[in-house]
């Protein structure tokens, strides 16, 4: 069952009409709403420290359970998304974020933690299915030489369901400064974001209808298959390429669980763990819109690029995990500090409060950094849905050994190490990918190109 249909198929259109519906940023910016309402809401969902619960084990167990499957669908999502096309593959994808939050619903009621494992783990493989679409779509559909552009205006979008969703708790929730869990209007507001995110995931059209301003389109593959699909997954556990991103992949969701727990969870009291989150998550705008153009334009070599943006982050990230180490010295699990209020602990606040935003800030420019990377390893959408794939299933099974790690009481001073030294690592093996894969492309991006974008040689895996 192939989704792409014929290139005949995608109607005429003047090629500089601006906002056009089939164009990649139109595209780009839907799929960028459809993770506003649903990535966007679970992110703040769990960025305020044990999804709004005061006890974090049914959050940490049901983290468990979803990035466990996720874990296992998100690298053959990738398959998913070239047989059935990005309607099929986002709609059933978003759909679980909707039982996820109303798990939380639940249990608010009920304390009963089953129901919000289960949705965990159900949700692990919608999340697959979702994001392995929204790589392939990301990385395929902009010109190949504003890919960081177009990352920076996705993860801008998306990150804004952060901003509005740490809203939904701080003001619901804004008068119960010793309140033990969010009250129920919080999930229901969530829910109902995450529903009209599924239905906007039927608007994304699939990749040979799409065509870019100077004509060309972005793929020109026909038809996947299972077989086909199957034996390509495999053989990326043997690409060098994909291997050389397993620990940006490991790390990049590995230390959420730190930081919403760990800090946000455990330094600040319930409102003002949701006005964290509103700056968190803007800060990762600002962050993406910032490497995006590093990417993009620092240099006129696209390897240069990569490599200065890599440096660029590492720098940043060295100096934010180092303020984590002074911050974290300060208390562990067995010395535990009052708990700081955005309005009543003064000077107390503005040190923790500017590390939690820093932490927004870094995790932003990594993950567009690593996005970029692989978006520069190719250019058709069926590859890219592959690889894309693979980085958020390895991702996901870093974030499944997160929150085990802390379910088991880790020393959070252990946890910031780990964190800090997988995302050190990554750097390096990064820097070679981009200096010995990612070809340069000078070519002036007024020219007229060929009719379609064949796949790229790196393809051959």
């Amino acid at each position: 069952m192939g989704f792409q249909g014929d290139e005949e198929s995608a109607p005429q259109i003047p090629r500089k009409t601006l906002f056009r519906y089939n164009s990649p940023l139109v595209q780009v910016s839907l799929i960028g709403l459809v993770c506003f309402c649903c990535p966007g809401m679970f992110n703040a969902l769990s960025g305020m420290g044990g999804g709004g619960q005061v006890d974090t084990t049914v959050a940490d167990n049901a983290s468990t359970a979803l990035y466990t499957t996720f874990a296992i669908f998100g690298i053959i999502g990738g398959g998913v998304y070239n047989i059935l096309g990005p309607r099929l593959t986002l709609f059933a994808g978003c759909s679980t974020y909707v039982l996820y939050a109303g798990s939380f619903l639940y249990y608010n009621h009920y304390k009963e933690q089953t129901f919000a494992i289960i949705a965990g783990a159900i949700l692990g493989v919608g999340a697959g299915f979702l994001w392995a679409g929204e790589g392939a779509i990301m990385t395929s559909y902009p010109p190949p030489d504003r890919k960081g552009t177009y990352i920076s205006i996705f993860w801008s979008i998306f990150n804004m369901g952060g901003v509005i969703g740490g809203l939904i708790p701080f003001i619901l929730n804004y008068h119960r400064t010793s309140a033990s869990s969010v009250n129920d209007g919080t999930y229901i507001g969530f829910m109902c974001f995450m529903s009209i995110g599924a239905l906007i995931s039927l608007a994304i059209l699939p990749p040979s209808r799409v065509v870019r301003d100077d004509g060309s389109r972005c793929t020109n593959i026909k038809y996947s298959s299972v077989s086909t699909e199957v034996v390509a997954i495999l053989k990326l556990f043997l690409n060098w390429k994909m291997l050389l991103i397993v620990p940006a992949a490991w790390s990049s969701n590995f230390f959420y669980t730190y930081q919403f727990n760990n800090v946000n969870g455990v330094l600040f009291n319930l409102r003002t763990r949701g006005f964290n989150n509103v700056f968190y998550w803007g800060a990762q705008m600002v962050g993406s819109v910032g490497i995006g153009y590093i990417l993009d334009f620092s240099f006129k070599s696209r390897r240069a690029r990569g490599l200065f943006g890599i440096g660029v982050v590492a720098l940043l990230g060295t100096g934010i995990w180092a303020g984590g180490l002074a911050n974290q010295l300060r208390y562990s699990r067995q010395n535990l500090l009052d708990k700081l209020d955005f309005k009543d602990s003064g000077s107390d606040f503005v040190g923790p409060f500017f590390l939690y935003f820093c932490f927004g800030l870094l995790d932003a420019m990594f993950q567009s950094m690593v996005y970029w990377v692989i978006g520069a390893l190719a250019d058709d959408s069926e590859t890219l849905s592959r690889y894309s794939g693979f980085y958020k299933g390895v991702q996901s099974a870093g974030a499944a050994v997160a929150w085990q790690v802390d379910t088991h009481h880790v020393s959070f001073m252990s946890q910031l190490v780990v964190n800090w030294s997988l995302t050190t690592l990554s750097y390096p093996l990064l820097a070679i990918l981009v200096f010995l894969a990612v070809k340069d492309d000078t070519k002036p991006a007024d020219k007229t190109p060929k009719e379609a974008t064949p796949p790229s040689t790196l393809t051959q895996l």
